[in-house]
C-alpha cells in the first residue's frame, strides 16, 4: 500500500521555532516526528511513500534522503502554497502515489503499531475511505468530531456530542479522489472532502486508535521531550 505524508505546513503556532526549522523535523522523544512516522508506515507495509513538502522543504528532504534508511521507496512533491490538506494530497497523487493509500500528517506520533492496525483494517473493510478516530486528545478547538455508527463515520463536524476526534490519519480509495476537487477554500481540506462523500452515500470506515502525541504549540515541544531528556541524564 502507498502512503502520502503531509509535511508542508508552516507550523505558525510553533513560531519562532518553525521560522528556523520545519515542524516535521522537530522531535518527540528526541526523534524527528517525520522519521517516526516513516518507520511506522514501513511497519504497516507501506513501502512506497510520497512526502509532500513546502515550508523549509530542503531540510525535510535532506533528513529523509531517498528513503533507503527507512527501507522505503521515497519520493517528494512540493506544495508551493499552504492550501490545505486536500491540496497536499492532490500533489501527492500527481507525483505518482496510487490509491488505495494511507494519508498521515508529519506532526503526529501514533501509539506503536496503530498505523499498521489501521492499514490492515482499511484493507479488510474494502470501503472507499476510512478515518482514524481517538478519544485522547478529545474533540475540541482544531479537532473535528466524528459521529460513528456500526463502524462507519456518519458525520465529521466541529459540533456534536461524539466522544471521538479525528486523528489525522485517513484511508483513501480511488472512489474518493474526485472529492478532492471543487472544495471550499483555500484552504482545501480533506475533512470536507470526506464529509461530502459521506453525504453522497459513500461508506467511510472509522477505526479507533490510541492516544496520539501532537506538536501543536511550543509547550507541546517541551512536554513531549521532557520525559526523554529526564531519562537521558
Amino acid at each position: 500500500m502507498d502512503a502520502i505524508v503531509m509535511a508542508a505546513g508552516k507550523g505558525r503556532r510553533l513560531r519562532p521555532v518553525t521560522e528556523r526549522w520545519p515542524k516535521p523535523i522537530l522531535p518527540v522523544d528526541g526523534r524527528p516526528v517525520v522519521a517516526t512516522v516513516l518507520r511506522e508506515l514501513r511497519g504497516a507495509g507501506c513501502d512506497r511513500v510520497t512526502v509532500v513538502t513546502g515550508h523549509l522543504a530542503q531540510q525535510v528532504e535532506a533528513l529523509l534522503g531517498d528513503g533507503s534508511a527507512f527501507g522505503l521507496e521515497l519520493r517528494y512533491a512540493r506544495q508551493a502554497r499552504p492550501d490545505g490538506s486536500a491540496d497536499a494530497v492532490s500533489h501527492g497523487l500527481a507525483a505518482g502515489a496510487e490509491p488505495p493509500l494511507l494519508v498521515v500528517t508529519a506532526d503526529t506520533v501514533f501509539r506503536r503499531g496503530d498505523l499498521a492496525r489501521f492499514a490492515a483494517a482499511f484493507a479488510e473493510a474494502g470501503t472507499p475511505g476510512a478515518v482514524a478516530i481517538r478519544r485522547d486528545p478529545p474533540p475540541g478547538p482544531g479537532r473535528a468530531r466524528v459521529d460513528v455508527e456500526t463502524g462507519l463515520a456518519t458525520r465529521i463536524s466541529a459540533v456534536g456530542e461524539s466522544p471521538f476526534a479525528h486523528a489525522s490519519l485517513w484511508g483513501l480509495g480511488p472512489e474518493l479522489t474526485s472529492y478532492l476537487e471543487d472544495l471550499g477554500g483555500p484552504p482545501f481540506e480533506l475533512l470536507e472532502a470526506y464529509q461530502r462523500a459521506i453525504v453522497d452515500g459513500l461508506r467511510v470506515s472509522a477505526f479507533e486508535v490510541g492516544r496520539t502525541r501532537d506538536l501543536t504549540d511550543a509547550l507541546d515541544l517541551v512536554e513531549e521531550n521532557f520525559p526523554y531528556l529526564s531519562r537521558s541524564q
